[in-house]
């Protein structure tokens, strides 16, 4: 049988996920890719930006221009897409709690380029609850952020029909360790929870193509055949919920669309290069079940576990997407896993385990309430999926299996790895304070008060947000308002700082810790702290919950905290040592500042560890600083971790005497 290549299947949109620096910088970046054959833009925004503060707020420092692009007002989104016609593009947006925001200042370029609003095509993620559960980039509680969410989609609705106002976001929930099941289930009851709330907000016959217009963004991770069947899993529940809960008609509408990113959780520090394999096997996850497909997806480097990837390391990514489209025949033939007894009957499997965690948060109240019980089981299930790293029963090649190996050439030599540009933050705050110098003051602040009067009475925040954009508001003015109108939120950590029962394996360590605390008169204390804007808790979380399992008395109180506001912890707590997280590249400047405070409030002796990505000269310089111990991803053994930070104690108790 041969087949008809005219009717070969639209590849999927090609994406790489990039920004950062300046907006300028980015928008050089943006505009190399595109000519390199990529389809659509994938904006990564930095801390900052995600949480609503300028470049220049106390929280910022060190942050700015990390892990995404600054955007602090109109000027810097001109900066971002100039010569970029938005009227052409397909472009996502990564932006959470400040989706509203950014997507009123991406329309007002849109405007100043001439464009025709109603015809832009994009997301914006704009899914709070996973930022509750496993990314950190919250800022308000959670009714208040479901409100502005669904504000988004009506708006859109309404303006832009043709924009996804919803990206339901289950990426993370994998890497905080959810199993599919969970990853599943999560997704679906975030979904349900922005349906319910958007039910009043628009029109009864337009509810159905605004189901339709609610997106995904999944992860696919290196197990293949458990992914795929993951990816027909939520089609089907998919089409259910639509057709049961929401009586969805038109199948039109019920189609699962989703654009995935495969897994930055398993690309490895050790033998680097193995990562482009993991990366295409992830990729085929989502592209070889034609009724599953993706319909855009972006790849990360082969070397995002070392630092930030180049511009040639971004380009062997969309290489792959596009050897992958255009060179095989994939695209070419019907589903390959229909009627195949094996996938069907692992994704009634996932169906049915999906289906049992959604009755159970169903019974909670849906997912706004079940946000404590599902962080929970995210730290539970992540901590399992360690063990089993740990203890060998799960092989990561080169980690724990296949360790012997040969210097890699991709990893030697000058501009290995991308630095970030030491100026930018600077450049970024000068820029920033010349356009507030620049702007009609009182325009700005007529504009806000128009959006904190729309935020307190209820009223749609798009309108009144597009007009602060306009007249030269700031993200951080735009967050303020937000802020005081519905309060600041802290999510729960997934933490408990009962004993625990889980001791298997944890005897030695439980009595290295018994015995140094006897020596100390009380039990071992450790605060683990996460300075800065960085919401990736993984680690943080797997540290404390391992150091409780061991017996230590932990203090973590989560995400977002200052220096000082550590070490004041530590001070109250009477803390033996101290634990710092950082995986935003802002180690430097914020462990250069803790270490400077602990000192004045004399706690020099006691021991800081500091765990991130974390290249070997920025160690060295931590070292210097006075850190006792620095942990990258290489460090994959917990117990090993633990067993230091007791020899640390030990040896200060020893030093002290």
């Amino acid at each position: 049988m041969t087949t008809d290549v005219t009717k070969k299947d639209k590849p999927w949109l090609f994406r790489t996920y990039a920004g950062h620096s300046t907006a300028k910088a980015s928008n050089e970046l943006y505009r190399t890719n595109l000519s390199k054959g990529q389809t659509g833009l994938s904006v990564a925004f930095d801390l900052p930006t995600q949480t609503g503060y300028d470049s220049d707020h106390e929280l910022s420092r060190g942050e700015v221009g990390k892990v995404g692009v600054p955007v602090s007002h109109l000027g810097d989104m001109r900066a971002l897409f100039d010569q970029i016609p938005l009227e052409q593009m397909n472009t996502s947006m990564t932006i959470n709690a400040t989706a509203p925001w950014l997507l009123s200042l991406y329309i007002a370029v849109a405007e100043e380029q001439g464009a025709d609003v109603s015809q832009l095509q994009g997301t914006v993620q704009n899914d709070i609850i996973k930022e509750y559960l496993s990314r950190g980039t919250y800022i308000c509680p959670p009714k208040p952020s479901l409100r502005m969410i669904t504000d988004v989609a009506a708006y859109t609705r309404e303006h832009l029909p043709k924009w996804n106002p919803m990206n339901v976001c289950s990426y993370h929930l994998q890497e905080a360790g959810a199993t599919p099941e969970q990853e599943l289930a999560f997704a679906l009851a975030t979904a349900c929870a922005v349906l319910d709330d958007l039910k009043s907000k628009v029109p009864a016959e337009h509810f159905g193509a605004m189901v339709g217009r609610i997106s995904f963004f999944v992860n696919a991770g290196i197990r293949f055949v458990t992914e795929m069947c993951k990816m027909r899993a939520f089609t089907e529940l998919w089409d259910e919920l639509c057709l049961e809960r929401y009586g969805v008609e038109d199948a039109r509408y019920r189609r699962f669309r989703y654009g995935v990113q495969v897994n930055s959780l398993g690309l490895t520090e050790q033998q680097p290069e193995n990562n482009v394999y993991r990366i295409l096997i992830e990729a085929l996850a989502v592209t070889l079940s034609k009724n599953a497909r993706a319909r855009a997806v972006q790849l990360p480097a082969w070397n995002e576990a070392l630092g930030l990837p180049r511009k040639w390391d971004q380009q062997w990514s969309l290489r792959m997407q596009q050897i992958l489209a255009f060179e095989t025949d994939l695209l070419e033939y019907g589903d390959l896993f229909d009627g195949n007894p094996v996938v069907d009957a692992k994704v009634q499997a996932l169906k049915d385990g999906a289906r049992a965690e959604l009755a159970l948060i169903d019974d909670m109240g849906g997912a706004v309430q079940a946000i404590e019980y599902m962080k929970g089981r995210l730290v539970e299930a992540n901590a399992e999926r360690i063990g089993r790293i740990e203890q060998g029963e799960t092989t990561v090649v080169g980690v724990n299996k296949f360790t012997t190996t040969e210097p890699s050439p991709l990893t030697t030599g000058d501009g290995a790895i991308m630095v970030a540009d030491a100026d930018a933050e600077a450049d970024q705050i000068a820029r920033l304070e010349a356009w507030r110098g620049a702007r009609d003051e009182a325009a700005v602040q007529a504009a806000l008060a128009e959006l904190r009067e729309a935020a307190l009475s209820g009223a749609n925040v798009m309108p009144a947000s597009i007009k602060a954009a306009k007249a030269g508001a700031t993200t951080g003015e735009w967050g303020l308002v937000v802020r005081k109108a519905f309060g600041e939120y802290r999510a729960p950590t997934g933490v408990s700082r009962n004993p625990s029962n889980r001791t298997e394996g944890l005897e030695e360590i439980r009595a290295a810790v018994d015995a140094v605390s006897s020596t100390l008169g009380r039990k071992l204390k450790f605060v683990v702290g996460k300075p800065g804007l960085d919401g990736h808790s993984n680690g943080a979380e797997q540290i404390a919950a391992r150091a409780r399992d061991c017996g230590m008395d932990i203090h973590y109180e989560g995400i977002r905290l200052t220096p000082a506001e550590i070490v004041t912890a530590a001070q109250e707590q009477e803390a033996h040592v101290v634990g710092l997280s950082i995986l935003s590249g802002s180690h430097v400047p914020l462990v250069e500042e803790l270490m400077e405070r602990m000192r004045a409030a004399g706690l020099a002796e006691v021991p800081v560890v500091v765990g991130g990505i974390i290249p070997e000269e920025d160690a060295a310089q931590l070292r210097a600083m006075g850190v006792a111990a620095v942990y990258t991803p290489k460090d994959f053994e917990l117990n090993r971790i633990m067993m230091d930070i007791v020899g640390l104690v030990q040896a200060q108790k020893v030093a002290a005497e």
